[in-house]
């Protein structure tokens, strides 16, 4: 009886949206290991997919968090900056 592959998720649409929208650096890195999930899906390296993924799952919301603690941050400054000049 074969046994069932199992594919890892790539996180490769939020990879993207981590590059273009929260922190550049860490989006990158997370593009990267998106695609080694697909490759080692594609090859039925168990291991390395499911390492990979969970290295592109944390890079995806480390990423994410420190991006919007950032546009918080430049708004709390704006804010701040627009009440200084009135």
């Amino acid at each position: 009886m074969p046994s069932p592959q199992s594919t890892y998720p790539s996180y490769l649409a939020l990879s993207i949206f981590n590059l273009l929208c929260c922190c550049f650096p860490l989006g990158i890195a997370a593009v990267i290991y998106s695609c080694q999930v697909d490759n080692a899906n594609s090859l039925g390296n168990v291991n390395l997919a499911a390492k990979a993924s969970r290295t592109a799952r944390l890079l995806n919301i480390v990423g994410i968090v420190l991006g919007v603690i950032l546009i918080i941050v430049l708004v709390v400054i704006y804010v701040v900056a627009l009440k200084e000049i009135q």
